[in-house]
């Protein structure tokens, strides 16, 4: 991100910046071999191509008097990109439908939906609207976390990134703050498995490239 902006630093000297700051990474986690069957084969879909899995799952924080708002989290497993992030005090399974009503209409559906097991996900109306439309659903196992590696990776940057760094008074302000993040995180936060690129970068097409208008 510094090199993005103009300054042209050792990545030795951000580190030695970093360290006395007090700054801190997530420790890096021996990796779990429950993904896999003794032949070597996958019991999990992966993501191949944009819009091929999506996953979502639920956040809950508290505003600054004690109250407490949960978001939803849906994201493309494929792309990384924060599809969207819906805030409210009160969140079911109707607030589900109704998130993924609306990334339907601009993106079409997706081909796979990858949640947990929790009520709001499982209710009889998601799985009926969301085979309707012509998606397939793929719930974890429960008490797996790791299956649905892609949302729990998105839920701890998110918390550490924004809902750790910030006071938040309102649920207004929640909304506002949190769509802020969202775009900053598709548009310019860089990602390591992406080559150091956003999952959804703006571009800018300078006024005298644009096609005429006739």
């Amino acid at each position: 991100m510094l090199n993005n902006s103009g300054w042209h630093v050792n990545h030795k000297r951000v580190e030695r910046i970093w360290r006395r700051e007090g700054l801190t990474v997530p420790r890096k986690q021996s990796r779990k071999g429950r993904l896999w069957l003794n032949d070597g084969s996958c019991v999990r879909l992966r993501p191949e191509r944009p819009n091929h899995v999506w996953s979502y799952d639920f956040v809950q924080e508290r505003t600054h008097d004690g109250r407490v708002y949960r978001t939803l989290n849906i994201i493309d497993e494929f792309t990384k990109e924060a599809l969207v992030i819906r805030v409210k005090r009160r969140l079911n399974s109707v607030d589900v439908v109704d998130a993924l009503t609306d990334l339907f209409i601009l993106r079409g559906p997706p081909e796979c939906i990858r949640s947990d097991n929790g009520a709001e996900f499982i209710a009889k109306k998601v799985r009926a609207w969301i085979g309707a439309v012509g998606a397939k659903t793929a719930f974890i196992a429960p008490g797996s976390p790791w299956e649905n590696g892609y949302c729990e990776s998105f839920n701890a940057r998110f918390r550490d990134e924004m809902l750790n760094g910030e006071v938040l008074y309102s649920l207004r302000e929640d909304q506002v703050l949190i769509e802020r993040w969202r775009r900053h995180y598709n548009t310019i936060r860089p990602h390591s498995s992406l080559g150091y690129r956003p999952p959804a970068p703006e571009s800018i097409v300078p006024i005298d490239q644009r096609p005429a208008m006739h």
